[in-house]
């Protein structure tokens, strides 16, 4: 659940915004574990939306994703500034994460997944459909956003999935984490197996 300054924190930072904030205490390590149960030294650029106090950043530290190759995005100014004093040595961007559809966060590379913490339930669908569609953009062919939610389904609304291709595969359940939590692994579909030639002479 975090130290007893990061629960303040957390709490105060919903209160000033609680559309903005999914839960009143931060996530715990046993739901930073399992969402970033897959990434590793070897994933390549992490991009993070929404760490809050850092718990999930540090596991992915921890992990041994090169500091170099985390990409923090944090628009909540009270959890921006705890994270910039909590890991100077990590790239912070102040913005939302709608940017994402336009910029390139890691110039001539694709980032090897996206750890996201964003309340996407209480996020308006055009923003949900902006912010998705820059992840993917970021993302490689094989690569996963990785989303958790107290809710009892993905997220992310089945047309959204469905208008970008994605598939989202439930990962596991954190119980112990306050409320209870449950990981999406969301992917692109695997493209369907090209038509098989017609029956026939070639064209000449």
């Amino acid at each position: 659940m975090g130290s007893a300054a990061d629960v303040l924190t957390f709490f105060w930072g919903w209160l000033r915004r609680p559309s903005k904030v999914g839960s009143v205490i931060p996530s715990s390590k046993s739901l930073a574990r399992l969402i970033t149960r897959e990434i590793s030294a070897t994933t390549g650029p992490v991009i993070e939306l929404g760490p809050g106090t850092g718990v999930f950043t540090a596991e992915l530290l921890a992990r041994g994703v090169a500091p170099k190759d985390i990409a923090l995005y944090e628009i909540n100014p009270l959890f921006a500034d705890l994270i910039a004093k909590r890991f100077p040595h990590l790239r912070l961007e102040r913005v939302n994460a709608g940017l994402l559809a336009t910029i390139d966060v890691f110039p001539g590379r694709k980032a090897g997944a996206v750890v996201s913490g964003l309340p996407f339930l209480s996020l308006p669908d055009p923003l949900v459909e902006r912010i998705i569609a820059g992840v993917f953009r970021q993302l490689g062919a094989e690569a996963a956003l990785y989303q958790f939610t107290y809710g009892l389904t993905c997220p992310v609304k089945p047309e959204i999935l469905a208008h970008h291709g994605l598939k989202a595969e439930r990962m596991g359940f954190a119980l112990l984490n306050f409320p209870p939590a449950s990981v999406y692994r969301i992917s692109r579909k695997v493209p369907p197996p090209a038509l098989a030639a017609p029956a026939g002479n070639p064209a000449a």
